[in-house]
Order: structure tokens, then C-alpha cells, then sequence
């Protein structure tokens, strides 16, 4: 009997958690970094080296972490972190677990994402851990900017937002709208189909890469509010609507992001196919039985609107 990896939920050989070609990509090493901290003590840990520099924002409590230079361990990290930990949280259940399953569903369909993956505590409790893309191999730091900020918005106003801003917001600052505008397309459809009700502005940015150009930064915060939020809608609505979706709405809003209908189609039918694979990840994912079947459940019934 084989042990889903931690990181990509295929099995492994025997006893073993991970892959050592998934640690690789995530560490840079094929042996699991050590995080010699119980849950307990890691945000007192935190907040005694960071001394108040906790700045990563969101609702979830999260912990910058970096590798030591042998690349053995993981450390807290008060400035220059590569790393964003998330932990369990008390107020929602399986967080880090649902995280990385979405996460995964997402590349699955070519979506792009930072590595990723789940890490074990010293007590035993799981945590989301995923590497910073705006942070170089150099030490350097990209310029990031989301979406809220683009929007000229205070924080407060994340969710006074639409997929419609969100277009408008790619056609006045990226470098190649077009590109940038079917990702996006791509990405919001996504989050309907995993019924994400949290993509609000500041889960969107534009990365400045090295070379100038301004573009769609890789996914993030991807998560399945669904199953710990049962009536939960979607953040921004699209066409005027945060919920009740149908086929006919998404080919409206591409026609919006003057999207042509056949690509439009193309994009819908590779979110239909990939429903298979996707509830074999469900099934290997660390999700509780009762959350697996739940989600199953969200994407079978958000594919057949699409198919209809």
C-alpha cells in the first residue's frame, strides 16, 4: 500500500511521505528540511524574532520562514523569508489541507502555482508551506502589486471588487492585456468550479519581472471556502452575479474580455475533462472522508452546468 506525497498526493514507494524529486523542486534538496517547532510555540517563536514584522496580510495566520544556508532546516525568518507557512487553525478545519488539493487541482488544468506543499510540525500537526515567487535565488524581491492596490482601494475594501474590475485593471497596467486577460478568465472559472468564495482583489496581483514585464502573478490563496463556509458565494461577481452561474454567464464574460467564443469553449471543455483526475486527487488528498465527499460533490455538480 502505497502513501500519498505531501506535496503532489501521488503515491510513494513503501513508508516514505515524499517524493524526493517534489522536495527538489520545493527545497532545492531531496531530504526534508527540518521544522523543530511545535504549533504551540510557533507563533510565539514568530513573534519574538519578527518583533512585529509580521506583514504577510490575510485572515489566516501565517509564519515567514527561511531555509539555513545547508538547506537542512527551516527557520523563522524576520526578514528576506522564502518561504509562507500556514498552520492549522482552530476557526476552520483542514485548512492546509484543503489548500494544497485546490492548489493542485489548479495546475492540473495549467494554471500556474508556486511550489508547494504540506510539512509536518514537531507535534505532529499539519501545515501549508509554499515558496514566495516574488523572491529571487540572489536575495532580490520582484515587485508585486494586487489587485486592491491597483484599484487605487484601501484594504478594507478587498471585496468591493468584480471580474469585470479585475479585466479593466489587466488592460490599463499589463504588458500584454490579451495574455494576461485569458489567465485570468481561466482563473476566475476555476474558483467558481472549486467554489472559492475568497478570490477577492488582493488574492490577484500583477509580479514586474526582471526584464520589465508586467504580468499575471502565479496562483495563490486558492481554497475551497465551500466546505467550512456552506453557503458561501463567490468574493467578486461576475456579470453582476456571485452565485448561480451557468454556461451561457462565463461565455458572456468572455465575450467581455473579448475573449473569441471558440477559445472561450476550449478554456470551459479543459475545466469538464479534467473531472476525472481531479476526483482521483480528492481521493488522495488529506482531507477528511466526509470533506472529500463534499468537494467530489462541488465539482461534479459545477461540471455538469458547464457541460449543459
Amino acid at each position: 500500500m502505497t502513501t500519498p506525497c505531501l506535496i503532489c498526493l501521488e503515491g510513494t514507494s513503501g513508508k516514505e511521505e515524499y517524493h524526493p524529486a517534489c522536495l527538489e523542486t520545493l527545497f532545492g534538496t531531496g531530504t526534508l528540511p527540518v521544522l523543530d517547532v511545535e504549533l504551540a510555540k510557533l507563533y510565539s517563536l514568530a513573534a519574538s524574532r519578527m518583533a512585529g514584522k509580521m506583514s504577510i496580510s490575510g485572515a489566516q495566520e501565517k509564519v515567514s520562514l527561511t531555509l539555513s544556508r545547508d538547506r537542512s532546516a527551516l527557520e523563522v525568518a524576520s526578514t528576506g523569508g522564502r518561504y509562507i507557512l500556514k498552520p492549522e487553525t482552530s476557526r476552520f478545519s483542514s485548512v492546509p489541507q484543503n489548500e494544497q488539493l485546490t492548489m493542485l487541482l489548479a495546475r492540473l488544468v495549467g494554471i500556474e502555482v508556486p511550489p508547494f506543499g504540506l510539512v509536518k510540525l514537531k507535534d505532529g500537526a499539519t501545515a501549508y508551506i509554499i515558496r514566495r515567487f516574488d523572491r529571487l535565488d540572489d536575495g532580490s524581491k520582484l515587485q508585486v502589486e494586487d489587485f486592491c492596490q491597483l484599484a487605487g482601494k484601501r484594504l478594507r475594501d478587498k471585496y468591493d471588487g468584480s471580474a469585470e474590475l479585475c479585466v479593466r485593471l489587466l488592460r490599463r497596467y499589463a504588458s500584454e492585456p490579451l495574455i494576461e486577460i485569458r489567465k485570468l478568465y481561466q482563473l476566475l472559472l476555476f474558483c467558481w468550479w472549486t467554489q472559492n468564495g475568497d478570490m477577492h482583489l488582493k488574492n490577484f496581483s500583477l509580479i514586474t519581472t526582471r526584464d520589465g514585464i508586467r504580468r499575471l502573478s502565479p496562483a495563490y490563496d486558492l481554497v475551497c471556502t465551500r466546505l467550512v463556509i456552506p453557503n458561501d458565494t463567490l468574493a467578486m461577481p461576475i456579470g453582476g452575479r456571485d452565485r448561480n452561474l451557468t454556461r451561457r454567464k462565463w461565455l458572456n464574460f468572455a465575450d467581455y474580455c473579448q475573449i473569441p467564443e471558440k477559445a472561450a469553449k476550449r478554456v470551459i471543455s479543459e475545466q469538464i475533462n479534467a473531472l476525472k483526475p481531479a476526483l482521483h486527487l480528492i481521493s488522495a488528498s488529506y482531507l477528511p472522508d466526509d470533506m472529500k465527499q463534499q468537494y467530489q460533490d462541488i465539482v461534479r455538480e459545477n461540471t455538469d452546468i458547464l457541460a449543459a
